[in-house]
């Protein structure tokens, strides 16, 4: 149940199917607005409904064409703060520039840093996102930021629909993940690997191969366990290394589900049973001929995030004792 102030829902052009399904969860009608782009490029945006002293969330996902569902999402808080807007909470799902997080060569931009800058200036309040791909960029912003975790819904996937899943093994498909996968396999109280990408030869542009270096996969369940996959070449590289090594069976299990450079052909003629992305990013597109992508709906997780932020109730409590928190998802 919603308390005091009255929920304003808008909702760019990224994601509305994901809108209308928090909308309808939380019995709050979508506030209508028109987000269009000129001839020029330039983006307009129209709110039909006053929005004055309400509490304003608006759902934007970074996905396809990230730059224009970025700039609608900064033009619509500009226009709500600018319309008296009590409170300004973005509920950014799969947030935009996460892999830019560090200086990791010279002269490289931090443009997680940057995107923070932005929504503060356009007027945001606070940001509700989920499985950030470092969690020091909940550091970026002076307000809030509650960063939700998929990984309860991947658990419970696991237990209701992978068969001999105590006979299972949760793989990270490189090192940085570690602290994902020891998370998640405790609480099934099953074993974990790692994989190691390296180069077979010393050019840069030498083909790349996954070892194996810690964990025994052979005659087990293997179940790989990332926050995100957009060319899919190291989900390639993970499953064949896993099948050769003597997995039973390979399921994959990733966040973000960007898929943006992905042959869904080749991950159809993968040896995984199955692709389980969430549907942070609309996934109809790439379902198309891939039959082995399922998606986990994440709209009951927001929708009550979106709930407890409005009654000034607790967020942590969605997730009971969950160990995930505050690793680098």
């Amino acid at each position: 149940m919603l308390r005091g102030n009255s929920v304003r829902i808008l909702t760019g052009n990224s994601h509305p199917e994901l809108a209308h399904a928090v909308a309808e969860r939380l019995n709050v009608p979508l506030t209508p607005c028109k987000v269009k782009k000129f001839s020029n490029g330039e983006i307009g945006v129209t709110i039909s409904e006053s929005v004055r002293d309400e509490d304003v969330f608006i759902i934007q996902s970074g996905c396809s064409d990230v730059n224009d569902n970025l700039m609608e999402l900064l033009i619509l808080i500009s226009a709500c703060k600018g319309s008296s807007a009590r409170r300004i909470t973005a509920v950014i799902p799969c947030f935009p520039y996460a892999r830019m997080d560090k200086k990791d060569k010279s002269r490289a931009p931090i443009t997680a840093k940057l995107v923070a800058n932005m929504l503060a200036v356009a007027g945001c309040d606070h940001v509700i996102t989920m499985d950030l791909h470092a969690s020091q960029i909940q550091g970026f912003f002076d307000f809030p930021v509650d960063n939700l975790y998929s990984e309860p819904l991947m658990i419970a996937y696991i237990k209701r629909h992978i068969e001999d899943w105590k006979n299972g093994i949760i793989v990270s498909p490189d090192a940085g993940g570690a602290k994902r996968v020891t998370a998640i396999a405790d609480k099934l109280g099953v074993e974990f690997a790692l994989i190691h990408r390296e180069r077979t030869g010393n050019s840069a542009k030498s083909p790349e191969k996954m070892e194996v270096l810690v964990g025994d996969v052979r005659g087990k369940v293997a179940i790989l366990v990332d926050d995100m996959i957009d060319s899919g070449v190291t989900l390639i590289l993970a499953a064949r290394s896993l099948k050769e090594n003597g997995a039973e069976k390979v399921y994959a299990l990733i966040s973000h589900g960007l898929l943006s450079e992905t042959n869904m052909n080749a991950i159809q003629e993968l040896p995984i049973e199955e692709l389980v992305v969430t549907n942070t990013i609309p996934q109809e597109q790439h379902s198309v001929g891939c039959a082995k992508l399922v998606t986990i709906d994440v709209s009951p997780t927001i929708a009550e995030s979106i709930r407890r932020t409005h009654n000034g109730e607790s967020i942590s409590l969605l997730f009971g004792d969950w160990t995930g928190q505050g690793v680098g998802f």
